[in-house]
């Protein structure tokens, strides 16, 4: 097969104009507080067969490089996610991902065959890809809605962590395994794939982590590179030894993004970069895949009405009941719980399995599934703030985090903080020896309005300063936490927290 160059031009021309196209829609699309992914939605569908005219109705490679795109979008969700935040909702989550999945794919399937008139197998498979939350739109909403650490937690580790069950179940009923195993069966399998892929994503997370603290590389930009390199590892290793890779790649992200690595907010800018190529490319690629010629009112109606079960039933029971189980919380928290259970690409993703396999009735399953996404992501996206308000959960103002990063001094065992003082940060006003840094660290120099400034005791910061910190290794950890103590408390932070 010869290589065409002036295919490979328009190639470019296109997606570098469809690329640039996607990056501006999140402006818009912040503003109306919808996740982007509908603007990409609808962006594949106008290149598609119904607007410009390019086919696209290959559903193994949508099969394939869905599951690519979501690979990098768990590896950045777990790279920019605090363990300290998630911490404290970890149980809730993994019931959100375990129980609450259970239970919402029995009482949707339930309905999908009983009210919807579905058969079995497509009825089980409806409600496997609409059970799961989608880690993108989560990621991407709620980090602007002002929340308690434990509700933006419980709701990004159930995001990370619910794929995986999910996929084995839905793989299990397109094969047609899942009549023959038997439920036991699917269990223990579900189970066996979930704790070897979370064993496998923490080995590789932890060792990934005491490798790079001690690779001295010749340059920072390899440093983000060696650490997505290893979360994909953690998703190789785990799908080669038959367990869920999207677990293990989550966790191990999730290690390596909160251990004391080089050049960590390098890292994590090259991850959410990545992520977001991976989100444009995955939901255009979706909207191609869909043939609007198939949407007809029938299509539009059961989507409607499983949309109205997954939201107000089957949703609302799997989380009180996971709650119930692991973490009672105030049923304000657990109805905003309820809502914010964001679908995505994920749910269409999962709905390619079914179509690859030549499943009967797998287009009318993946056009519900995509029906479905669009308009209650419409729904529930832009009213998340207004049900916080209105539930009482959402708080008023919160400080942002310092901005951290870290450069390793290997002849000294020291460590380089580089910190940026946030408009939202209380470190204005405080002086350089209110901070009170652990022994051995000292404010070596600022940075303000492009000038450099060897402090002294009695220097004001400013919004705006980037400080350089020099602290020992051993240390580095108790002065990252003092300056988030200040930053979040003012000076009288020294008193007013718990130690």
């Amino acid at each position: 097969m010869s290589f065409d160059v002036h295919q490979l031009d328009v190639f470019l021309l296109v997606g570098s104009a469809v690329t640039l196209l996607a990056v501006l829609a999140v402006r818009v699309s912040a503003r109306a507080g919808l996740p982007s992914l509908l603007l990409y939605l609808l962006m594949g569908v106008a290149l598609g067969e119904a607007g410009l005219g390019i086919r696209f109705d290959d559903a193994s490679l949508a099969h394939a490089l869905g599951f690519g795109a979501l690979v990098i979008i768990l590896a950045e969700g777990g790279l920019t996610t605090s363990w300290r935040d998630i911490r404290p909702a970890m149980r809730l989550g993994v019931a959100l991902a375990t129980i609450g999945v259970a239970i919402s794919v029995t009482v949707v399937a339930l309905a999908g065959h009983y009210l919807l008139g579905l058969p079995w197998q497509i009825a089980v498979l409806l409600g496997a890809a609409t059970s799961a939350t989608d880690a993108a739109a989560v990621f991407s909403v709620l980090r602007v809605v002002p929340l308690p650490k434990r509700l933006t937690g419980s709701l990004e580790a159930e995001s990370g962590l619910n794929d995986a069950p999910t996929i084995v179940l839905i793989v299990l009923v397109s094969s047609g395994d899942a009549a023959a195993d038997g439920p036991l069966l699917i269990a223990g399998e579900i189970a066996f794939e979930l704790v070897l892929g979370s064993l496998v994503g923490l080995g590789i997370g932890f060792g990934g982590g005491w490798l790079m603290r001690r690779a001295a590389l010749p340059s920072s930009g390899l440093y983000p590179i060696a650490v997505l390199s290893l979360t994909l590892l953690a998703y190789g290793g785990g799908t080669y030894l038959h367990a869920s890779g999207f677990a293990a790649v989550y966790l191990a992200a999730l290690v390596l993004g909160n251990s004391e690595l080089p050049h960590r907010a390098a890292t994590r800018s090259f991850a959410e970069g990545l992520a977001w190529i991976a989100q444009i490319g995955l939901f255009v690629m979706l909207g191609l895949l869909l043939s609007p010629g198939r949407i007809t009112l029938e299509i539009v109606g059961l989507a409607l009405l499983a949309g109205l079960v997954l939201t107000f039933v089957a949703r609302p029971i799997s989380v009180f009941l996971s709650a119930r189980l692991v973490q009672p919380l105030p049923w304000r928290e657990l109805t905003f719980l309820s809502w914010a259970g964001l679908r995505g690409a994920v749910p269409i993703v999962f709905a390619t399995i079914p179509l690859s396999e030549g499943v009967p009735g797998a287009e009318q399953l993946f056009d519900i599934v995509f029906v479905l996404v669009v308009v209650y992501t419409m729904v529930t996206g832009p009213t998340l703030p207004l049900v916080a308000r209105w539930l009482r959960v959402a708080r008023r103002s919160e400080p942002r985090d310092l901005e951290l990063e870290a450069a390793p001094l290997e002849r000294v065992a020291a460590d380089l903080l580089q910190v940026s003082i946030s408009p939202a940060s209380r470190l204005h006003g405080v002086e350089v020896g209110e901070l009170r840094l652990p022994k051995g660290s000292s404010v070596s120099l600022i940075i303000r309005d492009g000038e450099t400034l060897v402090p002294e005791w009695r220097t004001v910061l400013r919004h705006a300063d980037e400080l350089l910190v020099v602290t020992p290794r051993r240390q580095r950890e108790r002065t990252e936490e003092r300056l988030r103590q200040v930053s979040a408390r003012g000076r009288l932070a020294h008193w007013l927290d718990d130690d």
